[in-house]
């Protein structure tokens, strides 16, 4: 198998992600780190250890706002630079069995990390976008799909308008198209071209499975797949989840995957817009997980929460952060810059996390009638969503006065 599991992460974090590696014996020597340029770095990560991976311990030894995934990427071996990988030996004499040079631009169109998802391979949008590799036309994918060692390959080229976040994915080679991933002990199912999942969102996951909902009613207002439904019956032990969703695809997923894991029958699954959910006063703990923003679910979670006793709402948004001011300070060092951003996220989402918290507490009190008190217990940092947008996470304490 030529693709290689790889730990992605921000540049300015790689060197201290790669000591932490190394000293656990979890990083592939023999192979080369590879710099995106998205301004992240891929360090491959031996397959033997892949599943003993703490994410979010690893991330919280590095730093609190750091970001890491895993992706699977094709990697070069440190010695031998002019071998090239496995797919360009394969890729090579096949494209020049029809007629065409191998050149530069066609190495740089090889993909150079992708997803897995058991015997299938999602590629990405930024590869084979040459006009050159149609001419191959069914002989390139079962190359690539042996390159890979896939026996099923499909690419996403981006995701639809369709109000459920549906990806637009093409089946390249094979015709299934539902995948299994199994994902901190927690098996999830999925058609490929009619699901999404996050494998980003991960430190996220691992954070709610370590939570205590022992006794708990937990609603999950955008449930999905079962993205967060899962971690929280199989690992945080809630005793029941109801969750959310208006996609049938994620619907149809979402069963099979309460069944796989043994926990159907602690969840009630809503269907349809939450905004229309009729249960109130039920939950000691709200999932809105929804990006870029769950505000249009904040009502309902209030409408949600236990009128005694109150509750947590985990909720879920892109906050978008200040450019730098590069021209003010010229003399300023790269190390200085790299502080002082994060200083300035830090600002931004604590501004966030207040006004939220003000907003949570008039509604709590327009829908009870009565006066609450909001506390900001956690704001975790989950990813970037794009340059100077961050995927951030408010754990607020609600409790009636």
């Amino acid at each position: 198998m030529d693709g290689v599991p790889c730990l992605r992460v921000s540049q300015c974090h790689a060197q201290h992600f790669r000591r932490s590696l190394e000293s656990s014996g979890a990083v592939d020597l023999t192979l080369c780190l590879l710099k995106e340029t998205d301004g992240t770095v891929l360090l491959p990560i031996l397959p033997s250890c892949l599943s003993q991976l703490d994410l979010q311990s690893l991330r919280s030894k590095v730093a609190a706002d750091s970001y890491c995934e895993i992706v699977w990427s094709q990697s070069k071996k440190r010695r031998g630079k002019t071998g090239g990988s496995k797919l360009e030996k394969i890729l090579q004499p096949l494209m020049e069995s029809h007629g065409e040079t191998w050149t530069e631009e066609l190495r740089r169109d090889l993909p150079r990390s992708f997803q897995r998802h058991g015997d299938l391979v999602l590629l990405g949008d930024g590869c084979f976008s040459l006009p050159q590799w149609r001419k191959m036309e069914q002989q390139l994918w079962s190359a690539v799909a042996t390159g890979l060692g896939a026996e099923r390959l499909a690419k996403m080229s981006r995701i639809s308008k369709d109000g459920f976040r549906s990806p637009v994915v093409t089946m390249l080679l094979g015709e299934r198209s539902w995948v299994k991933h199994v994902d901190n002990g927690i098996t999830y199912e999925f058609d490929v071209t009619k699901c999404m999942f996050s494998i980003g969102n991960i430190t996220e996951k691992l954070r709610v499975a370590g939570f205590d909902c022992r006794g708990e009613t937990v609603v999950d207002l955008y449930a999905g797949i079962g993205y967060f439904t899962l971690p929280f019956l199989v690992h945080a032990g809630a005793s029941h989840v109801h969750a959310c969703e208006w996609n049938p695809d994620a619907i149809e997923a979402l069963q099979k995957n309460l069944e796989a894991n043994g926990v159907s029958e602690c969840c009630t699954i809503h269907r349809g817009d939450n905004r229309q959910l009729q249960l109130c006063d039920i939950a000691d703990r709200v999932n809105l997980g929804l990006i870029p923003s769950s505000e249009d679910g904040w009502p309902v979670a209030c409408r949600l929460l236990k009128r005694k006793t109150g509750g947590i709402l985990h909720i879920h948004q892109n906050v978008t952060s200040p450019l730098p001011n590069t021209t003010a300070s010229p003399a300023v060092n790269d190390a200085t810059q790299r502080v002082s951003g994060k200083k300035a996220n830090r600002e931004v989402w604590q501004a966030w996390a207040d006004d939220a918290a003000n907003r949570i507490t008039c509604l709590l009190r327009d829908i009870t009638g009565v006066s609450w008190t909001t506390n900001i217990q956690h704001i975790e940092r989950v990813k970037s969503y794009a340059p100077h947008v961050h995927h951030v996470v408010l754990d607020l304490d609600c409790r009636p006065s």
